[in-house]
């Protein structure tokens, strides 16, 4: 998490910023994207950002998930300094790359009014497909630099030829490619990007809200034994998550004779429901007892589990900058998580927790014992989770929006 040295807002004037991203939350799903929504808000203080953030004609992923909300969602809102937009877009499922033209017939109009009255300086995209293609397209149109963040889906999205070469030629185009983890800097080196062009930006933390509590007092707050062992797994209930590997390790550690008890917090998540099967689970093991499910919490209650929690525990499968991971690290809890996305950046030494080979059921089962019996350091964890703050996000992306447009001005001036 070595940061980038920033040169603030050393303009007299704020630079004028079309943001881009397909997650962003709403009205109707205040939890999506909320990441996103973090960096925008910090950024605003140095810029002046409009965002879009287009929603489906008809949410597939809610509908089979079964999270779908009936909340109308208005089409311009204010959030703060951000004015947002929620243009509607045809979204047909399973047509890949094809996505990136219907996306882009829906916001060119909408676009086209704002800079009317806006004359945005860069386009600002999240995710690498389809938004980032959409970037480049707008960026033809309007005349506009442009700089994508790749946030850990990019690399799924790349397994699929024609979402590959999307991703590839847009991201050679781009003024800066902005990657949450290592990983995904040398996933985007090898698409193509230039590797000047191309840096690494992680996420950061809210310190007002992920903080170390006094744990006797959260247990207490929440029914918790202050002699029970207790471990914390924390995201949308999906597979992808692995709440599934926490469970069985969690019945293995209990065979051990290991006193522990799980508490799982989450709501249903956009791709597929998976609660069911992770409640058959609980029951197929015995384990009813020992399992609880929270359901979705807020920022702040989820920030009190942690603090209460011996471990928390990501068994993900896939992940780009895991912030859950940065999170429960905030609160001073170790965490054992997969080795997936930014999580050895996150983890960078074993006194803060250990990271284990993605669906290693036998390594997983050992670390959270080792961690559950082991005496932990929870200020120095905390000390290095809250190091990074979203202020020092947001100085960085806007040092490097910089750069890039300078150079872009070169570029153009040069030919």
């Amino acid at each position: 998490m070595s940061m980038v040295k920033a040169a603030g807002n050393c303009d007299a004037s704020k630079l004028r910023i079309l943001s881009l991203s397909l997650a962003f939350p709403n009205p109707a799903d205040p939890s999506l994207g909320t990441f996103v929504r973090s960096r925008l808000h910090h950024m605003a203080d140095m810029a002046e950002i409009k965002v879009m953030a287009p929603r489906a004609l008809v949410d597939y992923a809610a509908i089979w998930s079964g999270s779908g909300k009936k909340r109308t969602v208005p089409s311009q809102r204010w959030e703060d300094s951000l004015e947002v937009f929620h243009p509607r877009w045809l979204y047909p499922p399973g047509v890949g790359a094809l996505n990136t033209f219907f996306l882009l017939g829906a916001l060119l109009p909408r676009v086209w009014q704002v800079h009317r009255r806006y004359r945005f300086q860069l386009i600002d995209a999240h995710f690498g497909h389809p938004t980032a293609a959409v970037a480049a397209l707008l960026s033809i149109a309007f005349r506009r630099p442009f700089l994508v963040t790749l946030r850990g889906d990019e690399t799924r999205h790349g397994t699929y030829p024609p979402r590959r070469y999307c991703m590839k030629w847009s991201l050679r185009r781009a003024c800066r490619v902005i990657t949450v983890s290592e990983r995904l800097r040398q996933f985007a080196i090898g698409l193509g990007a230039a590797p000047e062009r191309v840096c690494t930006i992680p996420n950061g933390i809210d310190a007002g809200i992920y903080f170390q509590r006094d744990r006797r007092a959260m247990r207490i707050k929440h029914g918790i034994a202050p002699d029970q062992l207790m471990l914390l797994s924390a995201g949308y209930l999906i597979e992808r998550k692995g709440h599934h590997r926490v469970i069985e390790a969690l019945g293995a550690l209990r065979n051990r004779g290991i006193d522990v008890g799980l508490w799982i917090a989450g709501a249903a998540g956009r791709e597929g429901r998976y609660e069911g099967a992770l409640r058959d689970l609980v029951h197929k093991t015995r384990l009813e007892q020992h399992v609880r499910f929270l359901g979705g919490v807020p920022p702040e209650v989820l920030a009190e589990y942690m603090s209460a929690a011996d471990v928390f525990c990501l068994a993900s499968s896939r992940e780009g900058w895991p912030n859950v991971v940065h999170e429960a690290l905030g609160c001073g809890t170790p965490v054992v998580a997969s080795d997936v996305g930014g999580v050895p950046d996150l983890i960078p030494s074993p006194e803060y927790g250990v990271i284990v080979p993605i669906d290693d059921r036998q390594t997983l089962e050992t670390a959270l014992a080792q961690a559950l019996l082991r005496q932990w350091n929870r200020s120095a964890i905390e000390t290095w989770a809250q190091s990074r703050s979203w202020d020092h996000v947001a100085e960085e992306v806007i040092h490097q929006a910089r750069q890039g447009m300078a150079e872009d001005r070169r570029a153009r001036a040069g030919k």
